[in-house]
């Protein structure tokens, strides 16, 4: 699994006030000079490419959806990142499994949604700011389809829509 992180901007040290000939992060009396340094602010962060900042985030709510789906992921843990209807309609479908699951006690249904794997994520990007995305998911007991539509909403990526097939 490929996972993207924001990385730092890289600073050079020798650019530095009080950096000379001792070379890079070393002053000239033999002491690193980022302990001078410690207050000044980092580097901000900033993702590498969208497309795969949008692409993990994706992948880590379908692997979240697909948990709860199979009961061992509270649906809470989604409220940040699903958007409120998004995330009733997930808690209602999960409802319904278990309540059948204890109705029926079919050993099939059991292993609905158990070990899912999301296999692959295709991203597009709909307009700025805006991305569809669909998945492939492979369980104990089938392979399945999910679509996702997600939006920024300041500077915070939320998923709009999400159809488990």
């Amino acid at each position: 699994m490929i996972a993207v992180t924001p990385i730092r901007a890289k600073q050079d040290l020798t650019a530095l006030p009080g950096n000379n000939a001792g070379g890079p992060g070393i002053a000239a009396s033999g002491t690193s000079s980022a302990g001078r340094f410690r207050g000044a602010l980092p580097a901000p962060l900033r993702p590498v490419d969208e497309a795969a900042e949008v692409r993990a985030i994706t992948r880590g709510t379908i692997q979240a959806s697909m948990e709860v789906l199979a009961g061992i992921r509270p649906v809470h843990q989604l409220a940040r990142r699903l958007d409120p209807r998004c995330l009733s309609a997930l808690q209602h479908r999960a409802a319904l499994i278990r309540r059948e699951l204890t109705r029926t006690g079919n050993p099939a249904l059991a292993r609905l949604h158990r070990n899912s794997v999301v296999r692959s994520v295709r991203v597009c990007e709909v307009s700025d700011g805006i991305y569809e995305a669909s998945a492939v998911v492979v369980d104990d007991v089938r392979a399945r389809a999910v679509a996702v539509r997600i939006e920024r909403s300041k500077q915070v990526w939320r998923v709009v829509e999400l159809v488990i097939g």
